[in-house]
């Protein structure tokens, strides 16, 4: 069995492959540090599965995972993340992911998530799973004004919602600090919000960010 793990972090990423690789003797793991990586070594290394994280630098996570998933539909995608925001798990379960975990995740959940989706199963972390179920978190519940949002700009309103300054942001999605303002200025017009303040407030009233994880 090989696993291709997706991260943009390298030190996150050779860590990971470690682990799994200490865990799963049997799994040969191959590594990329971005999703226009990830989409030309699938086809070199025919991986069993991919493991993603969604906040990747160019092509988002959500992006790579629907375009693998439309050339190989059969793939399994499990996104491995620091978000634990429902929004994005939904986003996720829309662009063909079989499963999410976050990376506050014990090496047990993430060796129980690879063995399930490798075995063709859905896997959620359970405390994500409980949040979906007991809120019927589905695409018709959704704000509409989220339903229009792309991944990219999902993964913006996001961070502006914890209030992580332009500059960080910038830095993290490797984007200029223009275009992250260019994004304040469209999701204030996408979402009808004057204000960062009014930002927060729809962030939390639609599940997005919970009270306490705003700055």
């Amino acid at each position: 069995m090989k696993i291709l793990l997706v991260d943009d972090h390298a030190v996150v990423r050779q860590g990971y492959a470690s682990l799994l690789k200490a865990l799963l003797p049997e799994v040969q793991v191959d590594e990329a540090g971005s999703g226009e990586d990830a989409l030309q070594l699938v086809p070199v290394l025919a991986p069993h599965l991919v493991v993603l994280d969604i906040g990747l630098p160019g092509i988002s996570g959500l992006e790579t995972c629907r375009r693998l998933r439309q050339r190989l539909p059969q793939l399994p995608v499990l996104f491995f993340s620091m978000h634990d925001e429902l929004s994005l798990v939904r986003q996720a379960l829309d662009a063909g992911a079989s499963g999410y975990i976050t990376k506050s995740s014990s090496p047990d959940v993430l060796i129980e998530a690879v063995r399930r989706t490798l075995s063709g199963h859905m896997y959620i972390e359970q405390t994500l799973a409980t949040q979906l179920a007991s809120q019927k978190y589905t695409q018709d519940a959704m704000d509409p004004r989220l339903q229009s949002m792309t991944p990219r700009e999902m993964e913006v309103f996001v961070m502006l919602s914890r209030g992580l300054p332009t500059r960080q942001i910038a830095e993290k999605l490797c984007i200029s600090n223009k275009t992250v303002s260019n994004y304040m200025t469209l999701l204030k017009h996408k979402l009808q919000v004057r204000s960062h303040v009014e930002l927060v407030h729809l962030a939390i009233d639609t599940g997005v960010l919970r009270i306490g994880e705003a700055s």
